[in-house]
């Protein structure tokens, strides 16, 4: 009986490579010199082979002995790897690109956000450590170039990249796929990078069955995460990889943290997405695959994913260093449009490329771009404290025809990225936090209520109330920037929202705020799963606010979303209310400053007598989720003993004719004042007010994003 079995079950294994061999179970037996019961009895399980016929075995399937006994790989028999096209719809259907694709642009930022976010995701929990992702890029020239093209078989991709060239036309995906085959053949180099997550669960499942590989694989808009805290919800993440390649081409190597066929360790595939082309009059639908054909599709034409061996992966440029479950991702060439917009003042004449500012391959512009992102949207990820491990672990490195190092590996540093936040996170972790800022390096806490609504469509009414935790300290210097900011996060830790906290007092220190909600506010937050679920529901694809979204209008309501304004007016209030500075009594300090200074007393001015007229004196307007105009303005009021009520109006500013009125959907008094009838009545004596106000988006004649506002006090009428 055989006893050295490491790998996948030996009837299982056999089978796959009598299938890839074209054998069938007749001539393997008549090969033997057995009863094709025998080999039966072996498929089936029944039996094992004698230890003597294994050799016998691996000389029919054309390998060697030890991949028999420990079938961990498939043997090189058989069907060789190859790219499988899907062909043109019959029904003569046409898909210029996959339109998922379109969510996101060329960006490496927005690739750092959507696969750090996956990764974050993905993480395997139990053992507690962090998931480690890593960033390569890596520019290929010369003969590496030519070797990496040989590995990905480009002379028989090249026929499909020249028939999606010369139909370019008005097509935004040939263009770009037209432009990254130029590139690489005008300047003679190749741009690779590469993601690499480890402790992280892998791309487990079947080929083509419901579960992670195929999600990310096979599919479109199909979302598979592991925890009820991922940030992802609508499986568009993924596309940022086809999008960030010029070619259109990613390749895939997974170390599983679940076995598939047996075995966990180099399960390849590759996926290009090219526009409908037509190839020696044959149409080809638009996605095609790197791998072994499919023994059981017809024709063995489909490819699917391969057990590869190590030389095969290093050829590929995907070897990982260690066997750690998780997944590299390659994208092949890769480019940074964005990156124009951006420009290149952050980075140090050296940096530079001769090709200067228009060059969207610049690797040491990509690393330094990546690292700003990282830092920016991760650092709550990166932070530990208080005995707690951070969740995430992530570098970069650039690197050039395999020995070169063009740019050192960069550690994220979330203390270097955000040093304020960081401090404010810790500090909460460690349970040093006080009430109230009353010394330089202090960390105030606040909880800040989220009133959670009735599921089902239900538009009134409270399931519970979650209370947030509002971290806030003082801005670290002049690097931290911008100052006086709110970033909101959830269970996963990434930065969701970013807003700087509106209305603050004149002479406020700088400050940065952290608004910890869901089960980042700790597990004795009350409804903490339930406040996740909600808010990860309001998010749109981007992942970069909470508002408005189908899902919360469908599982909820459509006014479901003035619970997060809620939320959002009471941060921000607290927020005000922690860094207003203290104010002193009149004897605080004063008594030996009377003591040093003569003072002459001078007349006190004459009250002017009569009604005196309100001034606007300031103006903040942002468009809200739902398209209105929301505003805060600030009024002043000169001294005088009486003050006349003043209505405010709305208005469109347009080029000609006269100011189209808006309707008012809230008004309210803030500070010195108060709305009746639509009217700001002043408190006796005050000398400064504030309101605020929201329009009725049905009163606007075009969309807001078109238009600019105006808001004017007109004189109302008294009591």
């Amino acid at each position: 009986m055989e006893t050295a079995e490491t790998g996948e079950e030996f009837g299982p294994w056999l089978a796959r490579q009598l299938k890839l061999a074209g054998k069938t179970q007749a001539e393997l037996a008549e090969e033997l010199g057995l009863t094709r019961a025998a080999v039966s009895a072996w498929i089936t399980g029944r039996s094992t082979p004698r230890p003597t016929v294994m050799a016998d075995i691996a000389n029919a399937l054309g390998t060697d002995l030890g991949t028999v006994h420990t079938r961990t790989t498939d043997t090189q028999a058989g069907l060789p790897v190859t790219w499988y096209h899907r062909p043109g719809y019959p029904d003569g259907g046409r898909e210029l690109g996959n339109a998922a694709a379109f969510a996101f642009d060329a960006d490496v930022q927005v690739l750092a956000r959507e696969t750090c976010q996956n990764s974050l995701d993905e993480r395997l929990t139990g053992n507690g450590r962090p998931v480690r992702v890593r960033y390569t890029l890596h520019e290929l020239t010369g003969e590496h170039l030519d070797a990496f093209r040989d590995a990905i078989l480009w002379n028989d991709l090249f026929p499909h990249y020249a028939a999606v060239s010369e139909r370019t036309g008005n097509q935004k995906v040939g263009r770009v796929v037209d432009a990254g085959v130029r590139d690489m053949y005008e300047k003679g180099r190749l741009v690779l990078l590469r993601v690499d997550d480890y402790n992280a669960s892998g791309l487990t499942g079947d080929d083509y069955a419901d579960g992670k590989f195929a999600a990310v694989v096979r599919r479109q808009l199909e979302s598979l995460k592991s925890g009820r805290s991922a940030g992802g919800s609508y499986g568009l993440g993924k596309a940022t990889l086809w999008a960030t390649s010029a070619l259109g081409l990613v390749l895939v190597n997974s170390t599983l943290s679940v076995p598939h066929e047996g075995r966990t360790e180099r399960r390849v595939i590759g996926r290009l997405e090219l526009p409908w082309r037509e190839v020696e009059g044959r149409p080809w639908a638009g996605p095609a695959w790197f791998g072994r054909p499919d023994p059981d599709s017809p024709g063995a034409e489909v490819a699917r994913s391969w057990w590869a061996d190590e030389e095969t992966v290093a050829r590929l440029h995907l070897s990982r260093e260690n066997d750690e479950p998780g997944t590299s991702f390659l994208i092949v060439g890769a480019h940074d449009v964005a990156s124009l917009e951006a420009g290149v003042s952050d980075l140090d004449d050296e940096s530079v490329e001769e090709e200067g500012d228009e060059d969207t391959r610049d690797i040491r512009r990509m690393h330094r771009r990546l690292v700003q992102a990282l830092g920016r949207d991760f650092w709550a990820a990166l932070t530990g404290g208080g005995g707690r491990l951070p969740l995430l672990e992530v570098s970069v490195r650039a690197l050039r025809n395999d020995g070169e190092v063009v740019v050192e590996e960069t550690n994220v540093d979330p203390s270097v990225e955000q040093p304020s936040r960081t401090r404010a996170l810790r500090a909460f972790y460690e349970g040093t936090t006080v009430d109230r800022l009353t010394e330089a390096g202090q960390v105030a806490l606040r909880n800040v209520p989220l009133k959670l609504p009735l599921s089902g469509g239900s538009s009134g009414g409270t399931s519970g109330i979650h209370q947030a935790v509002l971290l806030v300290t003082e801005a670290a210097g002049d690097t931290d920037r911008p100052i006086n900011q709110v970033h909101s996060l959830r269970g996963n830790r990434m930065t969701v929202k970013k807003a700087t906290v509106p209305r603050l007092p004149l002479g406020t220190n700088p400050f940065q705020a952290v608004l910890l909600a869901g089960e980042a506010a700790g597990e004795a937050a009350p409804f903490a799963e339930e406040a996740e679920e909600f808010l990860r529901a309001a998010e749109p694809p981007e992942h970069d606010r909470w508002g408005q979204t189908e899902e919360l209008t469908l599982r909820w309501s459509p006014s479901a979303y003035r619970r997060i304004e809620g939320l959002t007016k009471e941060v921000n209030n607290a927020v005000r209310e922690l860094v207003a500075r203290p104010r002193r009594s009149s004897r605080e300090g004063g008594e030996a400053l009377r003591k040093a200074l003569t003072v002459k007393n001078r007349p006190k001015a004459k009250v002017p007598t009569g009604p005196v007229i309100p001034v606007l004196h300031g103006l903040d307007a942002t468009i809200g989720d739902a398209g209105e105009w929301r505003i805060s303005a600030e009024v002043t009021i000169p001294r005088g003993d009486e003050i006349v009520p003043m209505v405010p109006v709305a208005l469109l500013d347009v080029r000609s004719g006269g100011r189209p009125k808006l309707d008012w959907a809230e008004l309210v008094g803030v500070e010195g004042c108060e709305v009746r009838d639509g009217t700001l009545r002043f408190a006796p004596g005050v000398r400064r007010a504030t309101f605020r106000g929201a329009t009725d988006v049905t009163s606007h004649p075009v969309r807001t994003a078109l238009t600019r506002l105006v808001v004017e006090l007109r004189a109302g009428k008294g009591e």
